[in-house]
């Protein structure tokens, strides 16, 4: 018997905040896409402020409540539970969706105890950056979940691997919205803006600059392919704790003008509208926005064989695939496109394609919906009759 037979589905989901990153970009695009006559969205977080706060903004339909704790077991967390649990009573929250270490710990206990009809956890990446008691506290918490939620089959044979029960998780990828076509004008200038000519093969990396990223390895790259390949020149898109020491380390490797550290951008699109290649050179990932952004901006793309980066990537037809932690492989995988233009943009046009056919974000939202209304009326989900559509 359902339990909603007329009416919008009350939903409560939450993040941590609106800064640029590849959760919150999934966030933000899921909630703008959500059919509002069937979802009556409450978007709540834990510290108001980023970029995507705008965009959130543009749509007054959506509840923004916010609830800004401290550490977790500090007296304003215990006082935020009481605050989030009584918001979840007298909203007649239905559905609470947490997504990501924090918003789990705090939300999934909170929205049980506080009698919400479905309680969905979300984690989005192999957690390799946790330390082992934020992986145990995690598991437990997620116990009380009536569904665990990961955007890569790698993620959810992590979480088996860990313990976790395999009937209880289920896989929504990422998305992307297709981007839209940049006139001259919007995309002129960024060269000159980098302080680089016009006519050099640019090669990026778009992530944040941190331990399980790689960027070491990408650094060590990129001096093999600028000894072969002396016009060419590289991008770090992003920032992070250890972009100083990056720097240092590309200096050394006899970089220097030859590496641009852009730091953190909002006009990404802008950047990529004049990249040769773009490159990830993970340790460890969950699903990558960064290669679902290059390839919808039909950029080829060399990536790492770690987390969901095949399952995003045709390694040979819509990219290259390297292992992780060999500079030399992907000093020749970056090489090899570099000097074969032909190969590149048939890699470039296969990713634009692969993007287009299976990470859309129409589709997302789809099968994220067809989520909350299956676990709502008490029936088992499947991605797979969600294709069949």
């Amino acid at each position: 018997m359902p339990l909603i037979q007329s009416g919008r589905i009350k939903l409560l989901t939450m993040l941590t905040s609106f800064q640029i990153g590849g959760t919150e970009r999934q966030v933000t695009n899921v909630s703008l896409g959500l059919d509002t006559t069937r979802f009556d969205l409450h978007l709540a977080c834990m510290r108001n402020f980023g970029e995507l706060k705008k965009e959130i903004e543009k749509a007054p339909r959506i509840h923004r409540p916010v609830f800004d704790i401290g550490s977790l077991y500090s007296f304003r967390t215990f006082r935020e539970a009481g605050r989030l649990a009584r918001y979840i009573r007298s909203n007649a929250i239905q559905v609470v969706h947490a997504y990501g270490l924090y918003p789990n710990l705090f939300a999934v206990p909170v929205a049980r105890l506080a009698g919400a009809k479905i309680v969905i956890a979300s984690i989005r990446d192999c957690g390799d950056i946790l330390k082992p008691w934020q992986r145990w506290l995690q598991k437990i918490i997620c116990r009380l979940a009536d569904c665990v939620l990961v955007n890569a089959d790698a993620i959810r044979e992590s979480l088996i691997s860990q313990g976790y029960r395999p009937d209880n998780i289920s896989v929504i990828r990422n998305a992307i919205a297709q981007p839209k076509t940049m006139n001259l004008e919007e995309s002129s200038g960024i060269r000159e803006e980098l302080g680089l000519t016009a006519s050099v093969p640019l090669v990026m990396v778009l992530s944040r600059l941190n331990r399980m990223k790689g960027i070491e390895y990408f650094l060590d790259a990129a001096s093999i392919v600028a000894a072969k390949l002396p016009e060419t020149r590289f991008l770090i898109v992003g920032d992070g704790g250890i972009r100083q020491e990056l720097e240092s380390r590309a200096t050394c490797l006899g970089l220097a003008g030859k590496i641009v550290f852009t730091g953190f951008r909002t006009d990404v699109p802008r950047i990529l509208s004049e990249v040769s290649l773009s490159v990830l050179p993970s340790l460890s990932e969950g699903l990558s926005n960064t290669l679902l952004e290059s390839m919808a901006w039909g950029v080829p793309v060399v990536a790492t064989r770690v987390g969901g980066n095949t399952e995003i990537i045709e390694d040979g037809v819509s990219g290259l695939i390297v292992p992780p932690r060999n500079s030399a492989m992907l000093a020749n995988a970056m090489t090899t496109l570099l000097k074969n233009p032909a190969l590149a943009s048939s890699f470039g046009v296969a990713g634009k394609r692969r993007i287009a056919e299976v990470f859309s974000l129409k589709r997302s939202v789809r099968e994220i919906e067809h989520l909350y209304q299956k676990l709502i009326e008490g029936s088992e989900y499947s991605p797979l009759e969600v294709a069949a559509q």
